[in-house]
């Protein structure tokens, strides 16, 4: 009953027509000769590999879950054989550095293949979710004989990594890590504690898992200013095994077939990555790629939940609507579809789906362009505009893949709820992606106190801009324009208003994120509106298409233009001071 087909003519019109981007890469000599043909044809392939091997895994992958035994964990049926043939397609290594193996592809291409992985098998996806990320990573860090070792084989994905951060009493405020380093005399450390909640800590997909471990060395100061990075793999390169031990994996929510691991340290043997005492900044690296992969989630939920809702309303036959209109015959007249209130949730979610498409392909190509663009003052404003596009992405589309999830199911009514449907695994399976790699408070907190604030609004007012840009050529941009005008003027209120209410920007954090998410939503929906009224124009034979992505990007502007101002209310509410809850 649940199927994924991959949005391949929605993301060639988001990457050629709404980005541009192969005249973008045309600009940037690392990307030389590659074109819109290509990555069309990297895409289709990604999306087989999605569609026809991953799907198919879901379902039965979340009945059967994850089996642990005397510290060993067996994946679901599949599981491995997928990741073996996702190695041997060379996935992993698509944008990476080809001196280290890579494929050298750009970052958007990337973000592209994710949110099919996730889309079509969120937990399977969680093994190699975080490659990147390692790769980054070794690829600034490792030095010497550790990079010669493990470089290459994490760029491949032949070795699987961890992200080592959390324990029992330290989620977020990793200042109170208590896993210590001591020197073995050699070059390495033995590594001692306990972390919780690995993904991937643990399986059958790989021969070594290379293990990245915040820890503290002997002498290191206090909070997160002493924490250092260490790389502690499974086997060690004697063949030996490593003292790392999977005590268990936790029964979840969802992601059923995710080993979600409690991993020890016992003495393991380790060693540091990057300068002692600096190793959250070069864990960083890794998170600040998992956080758009995150996003990408959110992202991939959405759109197999629209797709799947919207089979559901045509094929299904209940209660005979109101009126159906005139010339629709893809459905029969009592068709779900034709009531009012399921057609206004299908087109919101597809609304959604596309526009978040836009944003997070958007903090892609900044990526692309931060790194890999010859004029340095480009690759400085990408930067700051990745920056501050990163934790919108990452909260905004995480919100938006839960609550369209449970919007869905209720187009299938009480089947919704039923574990064959399909739709109820996706609301489980997406609200950890609301929390994990920084919960999407935190997101809205790194946003305005870390990113706005600071600068007085500089950054933000540059993105603004940029933004407005977007805009141009659409029938909506004065009231896009209005939107970021009036989401400017809240920002710079915040600045003054901290110096008289230091607590304000907290209690603001959550809805300033979601109204700049929201406006930015608005400019993306504009500038799609400009680049099918553009096709139309031109001739272009797909008419259906552009005049469809006309109606939805009306739908936004009439419809959920709304939210905007909802969220700079509630910013202004969170003005007035709140009273501490009583003693229970």
């Amino acid at each position: 009953m649940w199927h994924y087909a991959p949005p391949l003519r929605d993301m060639r019109f988001v990457i050629d027509e709404v980005l541009q981007a192969p005249a973008a890469w045309a600009d940037m000599p690392v990307f030389d000769g590659l074109d819109g043909e290509t990555a069309a044809e990297v895409l289709a392939q990604a999306g087989r590999f999605a569609a026809e091997v991953l799907a198919p895994l879901n379902g039965p992958g979340d009945l059967a879950g994850c089996r642990w035994r005397d510290g060993e964990v067996t994946t679901p049926a599949g599981f491995a054989a997928a990741y073996r043939a996702f190695v041997e397609g060379g996935w992993p290594a698509l944008a990476c550095d080809p001196d280290c193996g890579g494929q050298g592809l750009p970052q958007l291409l990337n973000a592209a293949l994710y949110e099919m992985l996730a889309a079509a098998n969120h937990a399977w996806t969680m093994y190699p979710g975080l490659l990147h990320g390692a790769y980054e990573c070794l690829h600034a860090h490792a030095t010497g004989d550790l990079r010669e070792r493990y470089l290459a084989k994490v760029t491949s994905g032949e070795w699987l990594s961890t992200m080592c951060l959390t324990e029992a009493h330290a989620g977020s405020d990793l200042g109170l890590l208590r896993t210590r380093a001591e020197p073995n005399g050699d070059g390495s450390y033995a590594v001692n504690g306990q972390k919780i909640f690995i993904s991937g800590g643990e399986h059958d997909l790989t021969d070594n898992i290379v293990h990245l471990v915040l820890a503290r060395l002997r002498g290191a100061p206090e909070g997160t200013k002493g924490l250092s990075l260490l790389l502690v793999p499974k086997w060690l390169p004697d063949g030996a095994r490593n003292a790392v031990h999977c005590d268990a994996i936790e029964k979840k929510m969802g992601l059923k077939g995710s080993a979600t691991c409690t991993m020890r340290f016992e003495g393991a043997t380790g060693w540091l990555l990057g300068e002692a005492h600096r190793g959250l900044s070069a864990m960083f690296l890794m998170m600040n790629a998992a956080r758009l992969h995150v996003g990408l989630q959110g992202l991939g939920h959405l759109e197999v939940s629209t797709q799947n809702a919207l089979r559901q309303a045509t094929e299904r036959v209940q209660s005979r609507a109101p009126r159906r209109p005139a010339g629709a015959e893809a459905a029969p007249a009592d068709a779900v579809i034709w009531h009012p209130a399921i057609r206004r949730t299908l087109w919101t979610l597809q609304a959604r789906a596309e526009g978040g498409r836009v944003l997070a392909y958007w903090a892609a190509q900044a990526l692309d362009e931060a790194a890999a663009h010859p004029d340095e003052a480009v690759r400085a404003a990408a930067n700051d505009r990745a920056a501050l596009l990163t934790p919108v992405v990452k909260s905004l589309l995480t919100e938006l893949g839960h609550a369209g999830a449970d919007q869905a199911l209720g187009v299938w009514g009480g089947h919704g709820y039923i574990h064959e449907m399909g739709i109820e695994q996706v609301v489980r399976d997406s609200r950890i992606a609301m929390i994990y790699e920084g919960t999407n408070e935190i997101q809205a907190i790194d946003l305005l106190l870390r990113k706005v604030l600071p600068d007085g609004g500089v950054r933000l007012g540059q993105l603004l801009d940029w933004a407005d840009a977007q805009a141009e050529g659409a029938a909506q941009a004065t009231r896009v324009r209005l939107g970021l005008q009036a989401v400017r003027d809240c920002a710079a209120g915040l600045v003054s208003g901290a110096e008289v209410d230091a607590e304000w920007p907290y209690r603001a954090a959550d809805d300033f994120l979601r109204a700049l998410g929201e406006a930015l939503l608005a400019c993306a929906w504009a500038r799609s509106e400009a680049a099918a009224r553009a096709a139309l124009a031109g001739g272009a034979p797909d008419r259906a298409f552009y005049e469809a992505k006309l109606q939805r990007a009306q739908f936004q502007a009439n419809y959920l233009a709304g939210e905007l101002p909802r969220c700079l209310m509630a910013v202004e509410r969170a003005r007035a001071e709140l009273p501490f809850l009583p003693a229970l």
